[in-house]
């Protein structure tokens, strides 16, 4: 669980540090965002390449390597060198975004099953509200000593979690054996690549839209050309035939509706609350302050986690991903009833972070009950890409709406562009929970022939 707090919360540290970085190496704000679209990205090519290699033998070696490179990444970001080199080191710390799901099939092979269970739910929420912890931290230590003491504390926490994985990190159960599909991996990295970067480039839709159009074109043709690739492959990178059980269809499919709808939310709440007055709505937050408004959506987001486990004793892991889904709307139904006062910035923020947390530690039970055991790696690596894909499209979309919100010659959209992506959330939580009632009826069918 520390391992998964530490990536994910390294991770996220591009976030509050935009503007900082685009200041003090003089670059645009657009250049300056590729600090976290670069972590995004290389964590999403890592993680399935990571899960196969997991779900080998070496398990124990790919994680600490992997845990060394994003500490070699981390001091990357702190010496004082030219930006290129920045990009670098964040590049090699979002790699490690690839844990999350190694950690969980640990838990799996060396816990107790009644234990295990709670504990990889947990490291589902930890992975998501690592951006809470990180966030906060890092916009203090960047308003009293700059970027790179902001950065020397991923240094700190990754060094950690690399001692504390060298002292303690078990060895994978003996029989296990896993090769990587160059061929495939290589194909998913360029799909992957035209995929974020499309969700990240906002101004080329709105200038160059042909050419955006026929980057999509190309990215849809290579993850067919992907899938092909594995469907004819000995040893995959992902088992796409087991993809394609509808379960796991299923909720993979909530994961990408879901994760567009709770980062939608999460981006809209911050930059709300980081507007200044002259807009005509607003706090115009520092960096720092803002980040104590994700103060909510961590502590709720965990007592979620530790609920879920209790809970699903009762209730199937498909209701409970309806209910988080459904929680998650309530909060963009809160957001776009009520904003004109902070506390109720900070109200939504905790009633997304209770849901965000429900859904996450709900999910891995969904996806594993019809997964092997030794492929709870590669089964959930699968389901964090989709995850980073979903959360990528959810800020891009969110660019969209309130760039169009935003009038000629207007810094600042309209009040109203915050309520129509408001509206937008409550359709893609409506969605996940229609996807997520329609796992559980096939379960109850299976369960109650």
């Amino acid at each position: 669980m520390f391992i998964a707090l530490v990536v994910a919360a390294v991770a996220s540290l591009g976030t509050p540090l935009i503007t900082s970085v685009a200041t003090s190496f003089h670059v645009s704000l657009g250049s300056a965002q590729w600090t976290l679209t670069v972590a995004l990205l290389s964590g999403a090519v890592a993680t399935p390449v990571l899960g196969r290699l997991g779900a080998g033998p070496h398990r124990r070696a790919t994680i600490l390597a992997t845990l060394a490179v994003v500490v070699a990444g981390s001091a990357l970001t702190v010496l004082p060198l030219p930006f290129a080199w920045l990009l670098a080191g964040r590049a090699a710390q979002g790699v490690g975004l690839g844990l999350t799901a190694l950690m969980m099939g640990v838990a799996r092979d060396h816990l107790p099953e009644e234990r295990s269970a709670a504990v990889i739910a947990l490291i589902s929420v930890v992975s998501i509200i690592g951006a809470g912890v990180g966030y906060p931290l890092a916009a203090l230590l960047a308003e009293l000593g700059g970027v790179r003491a902001a950065y020397g504390l991923g240094l700190v926490v990754t060094a950690a979690a690399l001692l504390a994985a060298w002292r303690s990190m078990p060895e994978a159960p003996e029989g296990r054996s896993a090769h990587v599909d160059v061929a495939g991996a290589v194909v998913l990295a360029a799909a992957l690549l035209l995929v974020l970067f499309l969700a990240g480039e906002r101004n080329l839709w709105s200038r160059h839209f042909a050419v955006a159009a026929g980057l999509a074109v190309v990215a849809v043709i290579l993850l067919c050309a992907w899938a092909v690739i594995e469907l004819r492959s000995t040893t995959p990178l992902v088992d796409v035939r087991a993809v394609r059980h509808p379960v796991v269809a299923g909720a993979n499919l909530a994961m990408l509706v879901g994760g567009i709808g709770m980062y939608l939310l999460l981006t809209l709440i911050t930059r709300y609350a980081q507007t200044p007055h002259g807009a005509g709505y607003g706090f115009g937050l520092t960096t720092f302050v803002a980040g104590l408004v994700l103060i909510p959506f961590s502590v709720l987001g965990f007592v979620a986690g530790k609920l879920t486990p209790r809970v699903r004793t009762r209730i199937a892991d498909p209701l409970l991903l309806a209910g988080g889904a459904v929680v998650v709307g309530g909060g963009f139904a809160l957001f776009a009833a009520a904003r004109s006062d902070l506390a109720e910035l900070f109200a939504a923020m905790g009633v997304l972070g209770f849901g965000v947390g429900g859904f996450s530690a709900a999910m891995p039970g969904v996806i594993l009950a019809v997964t092997p055991k030794s492929e709870t790696s590669s089964a959930m690596s699968l389901n964090y890409v989709v995850r980073s894909v979903g959360y990528s499209l959810g800020s891009a979309i969110g660019g969209l709406i309130l760039a169009a919100g935003t009038h000629p010659g207007h810094l600042f959209p309209d009040d109203s562009a915050y309520t129509t992506a408001a509206l937008v959330g409550i359709g893609a939580m409506a969605i996940t929970t229609l996807t997520s009632l329609a796992l559980a009826r096939r379960r109850s069918s299976e369960t109650n022939p």
